[in-house]
């Protein structure tokens, strides 16, 4: 390939878009070992959706959940194609079937007028597309998020939304991505289309989207999500879900707001700054109120707005990267400003926005990359791609110690549970005990397969008084219906119905760890007390018990 030839190659969005769509393939089908990271058992909530679609259950009406089932089909539909892939990848690249074609049309139209515009769009939603990484750190220890995979979905369904209100020239086109992209915003999670709703309505304001076609877009949303209802009951059944879990979280937006503001002080207050230096040169430039509305002012503003609407419902995400399209704007505005005094501090609080956001995501990439070759991986051969996963070796040796000593000294961690305490403020964020955790279900289907092998008979499914319930989906059998995928009895977890309990008494095993004993799993067991009534209670190793129907 000839020099030029290959600067061409390069230089086109289309190469990177390609290059990309390899690397996730290769990732997805090769037997990828990841340093594990915080939460990591919420990746277990995709597997076990997997499995339960593909018995034929159906999201928000078999099973609650607190998000929609955009998520979860494309992860069935991609585990299938690729069995093995490591889980994390597997739920990170769930959303690329969606948002990596709608990225390479909005390049295809910028590209038309401006190549290194479309670059600009499109290598920093692959960037920030590729690795399973929140820009919030919640352990020291290098490692990859094991959470918040449906709050990343929205966050770059929301980076592609604006980078098409504010860059894509043709109407039709126009129509069309805002139409798809507020169907799979509602689709992966509410939180979504309450941000879009807020940007395209500006849009129409700002002139960038006629009402018209705004109309349209909305009239296709209306009728896709009809055609959803009518052939599954899913949307009525989501929003019901949606209503529920609303109940089940009634913190005020003031202390959501604050939590928010202070976890992303690095974006928010320069973003602020840079706010009130374009409000200074707009009224110094005398801009019309008509101008302010199609000006970087108006539409930085309308995006933070819009984009704080939707992250004070969220944990864990890549927060106000889509400012970052609004950014790019901003620049191209100023780029035709040399002679300007204020454009060099225009400039800097630009890069102050940015900047933050893309190191943390970088740093923390390369930081459990590098780490990854002296890791340890643990010995849970039966949990599957699941298991494939590393950590330090002082980490993976605390953690085969706490298997041991939690079982010896269970008297303590009922009275912290009793008083309401985690053995650690931080217990969920740490990555060696969901190591702890990893080796608590291969202990269990260990123990498990020695009942079955001994008592010959195959226990027909499982329901865990966990967060999650993994050993359907990892011995292949049938999950309950009504119960919900992550049960927090604190946050995501309805009360118990007559349906949960008709369900959950044609299930063999009912599930009771013990590694620890936590004053989570104690609200859990409580919950679903009734539940256990008439089954026989099964000592099956040191940390599970098991509810047997009889």
């Amino acid at each position: 390939m000839s020099g030029a030839l290959w600067r061409s190659s390069i230089t086109s969005p289309v190469f990177w878009i390609v290059a990309f769509l390899v690397m996730v393939i290769l990732g997805l089908a090769l037997p990828i070992r990841l340093p594990l990271g915080p939460n990591y058992w919420d990746t277990d909530i995709y597997l076990d959706a997997a499995q339960r679609i593909r018995q034929g259950q159906i999201p928000n009406i078999d099973f609650f959940t607190s998000i929609g089932p955009l998520g979860f089909y494309l992860t069935a539909g991609i585990k299938a194609l690729f069995p093995q892939a490591q889980p994390a990848l597997l739920a990170n690249w769930a959303i690329v079937p969606i948002s990596l074609p709608i990225a390479a049309l909005i390049a295809w139209d910028i590209d038309a007028r401006s190549r290194k515009l479309a670059l600009a769009i499109v290598i920093p939603f692959l960037f920030l597309t590729s690795l399973p990484i929140n820009l919030h750190s919640l352990y020291p220890s290098p490692g990859f998020d094991g959470f918040g995979y449906y709050n990343r979905h929205v966050a770059l369904l929301l980076y592609l939304l604006l980078a098409a209100l504010l860059f894509v020239e043709s109407r039709i086109l126009l129509t069309t991505l805002v139409a798809v992209l507020m169907v799979a915003l509602f689709l992966v999670k509410v939180t979504g289309p309450v941000s879009g709703a807020a940007l395209v309505g500006y849009a129409v304001l700002a002139g960038r989207m006629r009402f018209r076609d705004a109309s349209i877009a909305a009239g296709a949303v209306i009728a896709c999500l009809g055609a959803i209802e009518l052939a599954t009951g899913v949307v009525y059944a989501y929003v019901e879900d949606i209503i529920d879990l609303a109940l089940l979280n009634s913190a005020s937006f003031l202390r959501r707001f604050l939590t928010l503001g202070s976890i992303k002080f690095n974006v928010i207050a320069p973003c602020l700054a840079l706010i009130g230096v374009l409000a200074y040169m707009a009224r110094r430039d005398r801009l019309s109120p008509a101008s302010l509305l199609i000006s970087p002012l108006g539409w930085l503003s309308a995006s933070l707005f819009a984009l704080v609407l939707g992250e004070t419902q969220n944990s864990g995400s890549l927060e106000f990267i889509g400012l970052w399209p609004v950014l790019i704007l901003i620049l191209k505005d100023h780029s035709h400003r040399s002679g300007d005094p204020l454009r060099p501090w225009v400039l800097v609080l630009v890069m102050a926005v940015s900047l933050p956001s893309a190191v943390i995501f970088l740093e923390r990439g390369a930081r459990a990359l590098i780490a990854a070759p002296r890791y340890q991986a643990l010995a849970v051969p039966d949990v599957g791609p699941l298991g494939r996963v590393s950590l330090k070796p002082e980490l993976a040796q605390r953690a085969i110690a706490q298997i041991e000593h939690y079982p010896k000294y269970k008297e303590a961690y009922e009275d912290l549970a009793r008083q309401g305490l985690l053995p650690s403020a931080t217990l969920f964020s740490e990555i060696d005990h969901q190591a702890t955790w990893l080796l608590e279900v291969q202990q269990g289907l260990d123990a498990i397969k020695r009942w079955e092998a001994a008592n010959r008979r195959q226990l027909n499914g499982f329901f865990a008084l966990d967060f999650v319930s993994p050993f359907n989906h990892l011995l292949g059998r049938a999950a309950p219906q009504h119960v919900a995928l992550g049960i927090d009895t604190e946050r995501t977890n309805p009360k118990v119905t007559r349906e949960m309990l008709e369900a959950l008494r044609d299930i063999d095993a009912i599930m009771r760890p013990k590694c620890p004993y936590e004053v989570k799993r104690a609200a859990i067991w409580k919950q679903f007390a009734q539940a256990l009534e008439g089954r026989q209670l099964v000592a099956l190793s040191p940390c599970w018990d098991m509810y047997l129907r009889k």
